[in-house]
Parts: C-alpha cells; sequence; structure tokens
C-alpha cells in the first residue's frame, strides 16, 4: 500500500448528521418523505431543535462527500491516503467534526467560515429508511479561493482520484470546473455522484452537472436518482440499464478512457456501463434482522469502491469493495464503521 499518502481527495458540503428514530407523524408535520434529500427550507428549522431533545439522537459527521472519504480512508488504512475540503463553522460542531475526520486519518482541509455556523443534516429515521434534510449554513460558503491556496493545490496535484458530489453543485461550480478540467489536462480520474433527484430536476443545478459530464469518468448515482434523471432528459420508459448505456456514451473531453456509469439499486445488483456494454454486480444480502439504517450506504458504496480505483484495481474488484463496504455501514447507525475492516484485498 506504499505510495497511496493523497492518493484521493474529495470536495463536499461537510455537515454534521443530527440522527434519531422518529414518527410518520414526525414526517408529515415537516413536509417531508422518506427516502428522499432535501435542502432545508425555513419551515425546517424547527425540527433541528427537535432532534437535539429526542433521547435517541446521535451526532456523526457527515456529509455524502465527506462519508465517502471516511470509507475510503477506512478500507485503505494508510494515513493521509484522503483528503477532503468544504466549509465549517468556528463552532463546537465543526471542532467536533475536524476531530473525529483527523482521528481516522484523513487529511481534513476545511475553510473556517467564522460568521456562520457549521452545517447541519437531519436524518430522521423510520424502519431504517430515511429522510435527509440538510441545512447546509457554512458548507454553502466553500470557495474557489481555498482550494487554490498552495498547500490545497498541492493536494489537488498530488491526487490520483478527485471527486465531487452533486450535492456540491449547490455550493461551488466555479471549483467543480477547475478540478475537472485539471484531471482532464493530466489524465486523472474525475468522478461525480447524482447524489439526490433535485440535482437534476433543477435546471441550474442540472447545468452544472451537464456541463462538467465531459470531463466526468465515473459517474454515481442509485436508481431514483438514476430515473429522475431519464425523466430530466425525456428517456422515460428506458431501462435503468439503457440509462446508464446513454450516460456512458456522452461526449467526453479526455479521449484516452470510457466514462464509466455505476447506479446501485438498493438490494439489486450494481449496474455498469462502459464501452458499450452493461454488467451487473450482485450486493451482498442481508437478513432483515441485520439491517440497522440504510443512512451512508450510497457514500460507503462509493468510497469502498474508490479504494480500490485509487489502487489501480478492475470495476469488479471496485464493486465488491464498494458493496462490502456498503453492508458494513447498514448495519450500524449512521455512517460508521468498525475499527478495521475484514475486506480481503485481490
Amino acid at each position: 500500500m506504499a505510495g497511496l499518502e493523497g492518493a484521493f481527495l474529495c470536495l463536499g458540503n461537510p455537515l454534521l448528521d443530527v440522527s434519531a428514530v422518529v414518527d410518520q407523524a414526525f414526517l408529515d408535520k415537516y413536509e417531508i418523505k422518506l427516502a428522499n434529500q432535501i435542502l432545508a427550507e425555513e419551515k425546517h428549522l424547527p425540527m433541528y431543535g427537535e432532534l437535539a431533545a429526542m433521547s435517541n439522537v446521535e451526532y456523526i459527521p457527515g456529509g455524502a462527500g465527506q462519508n465517502t472519504t471516511r470509507i475510503c480512508q477506512w478500507m485503505l488504512q494508510v494515513p493521509h491516503a484522503t483528503s477532503y475540503m468544504g466549509c465549517i463553522g468556528d463552532d463546537e460542531f465543526g471542532r467536533k467534526m475536524t476531530e473525529v475526520a483527523t482521528s481516522e486519518g484523513v487529511n481534513v482541509r476545511y475553510q473556517v467560515d467564522a460568521a456562520t455556523p457549521t452545517g447541519t443534516c437531519a436524518t430522521c429515521i423510520v424502519s431504517s429508511e430515511r429522510s435527509l434534510v440538510a441545512n447546509l449554513a457554512a458548507a454553502n460558503n466553500f470557495k474557489l479561493d481555498h482550494l487554490l491556496l498552495p498547500d490545497n493545490l498541492a493536494l489537488l496535484h498530488k491526487a490520483r482520484v478527485v471527486y465531487c458530489t452533486g450535492f456540491f453543485i449547490t455550493v461551488s461550480p466555479a471549483s467543480i470546473e477547475h478540478v475537472a478540467k485539471h484531471c482532464a489536462e493530466n489524465d486523472k480520474i474525475y468522478a461525480m455522484n447524482l447524489s439526490a433527484p433535485f440535482i437534476v430536476q433543477v435546471p441550474p443545478f442540472k447545468k452544472v452537472l451537464m456541463d462538467a459530464l465531459p470531463y466526468i469518468d465515473f459517474l454515481f448515482g442509485n436508481e431514483i436518482e438514476a430515473a429522475a434523471l431519464a425523466a430530466s432528459e425525456g428517456w422515460e420508459g428506458l431501462s435503468l440499464e439503457q440509462v446508464a448505456l446513454k450516460m456512458s456514451r456522452m461526449p467526453k473531453a479526455n479521449g484516452s478512457r470510457p466514462r464509466v456509469v455505476v447506479f446501485t439499486q438498493g438490494c439489486d445488483p450494481t449496474i455498469v456501463a462502459v464501452g458499450g456494454r452493461v454488467s451487473k454486480y450482485p450486493v451482498m444480502l442481508l437478513a432483515k434482522e441485520q439491517l440497522v439504517d440504510t443512512n451512508g450506504a450510497g457514500d460507503a458504496f462509493v468510497g469502498g469502491f474508490m479504494s480500490q480505483l485509487v489502487c489501480g484495481k478492475d470495476i469488479a474488484e471496485c464493486c465488491r469493495a464498494g458493496n462490502y463496504a456498503a453492508n458494513t455501514v447498514i448495519q450500524r447507525s449512521g455512517c460508521t464503521f468498525p475499527a478495521k475492516p475484514t475486506f480481503t484485498w485481490n
């Protein structure tokens, strides 16, 4: 595992997950749906205090990209194999997040906005399904200038794989453009995630995604996001396999490698489209009573996948590691993991 320091870099929205088991009445009160991710509006803000007062509340460092980075770091077990950038506040939540991610070996390079609190994500759990409501706060204030600081730019130049979540589209399109072009010009791998249906349903966000698409070597999403993408392109009636193929064939800036499109679909096989072909990779099945919480499963899949990708492994190994990581996380509360992975490297 030599030479892996700085191999993976992620830009995203660092959020502290405020996680609690709630009931349907709570979801109805705040007009939120299970298996969905939205940005908080005014009507949602009292929710955070209500969750914090619950006896079963947990605080876990989160944000999709940070989850993926922490999982990738955990899989690799090489200090500072991964780096992460995003914006936090100068407060207790921000300090807690820094402390946890650093203790796990991630090289965190947060921009600190002293005027704005650290972002939070309400994770409302009903019988192992969840609804996420993100109050970005400081996470919304990341600037390209932070990435361009010499020490941070050095991390970009060192990275083999650079990853941005779709959620980051709402924050810093300029940063996405910068890292995407850097990867294409230097024959590195650039990856993105659809992240949530609203990213493709809101025209300004969809435009950022489609502008970045020529630079995207690996595109991730789940079946709900893939269906929303298909609808936004007017591809109703196409199967997920056909949608993945169509996305893989869209024009590319770096012709030296084909685009790989990866759609997870819960307990059904992972769909991978590349080079005009679709493959399916089965997930590790789990007894229903072992399923604790699906929060972070998709993030964990990408983290496991990336741990193999930075080592030059093939797609089958990347998917195997992704499914192992997701399987581990869904047996625990939130995006958490044991001290060491039991994954067998091939």
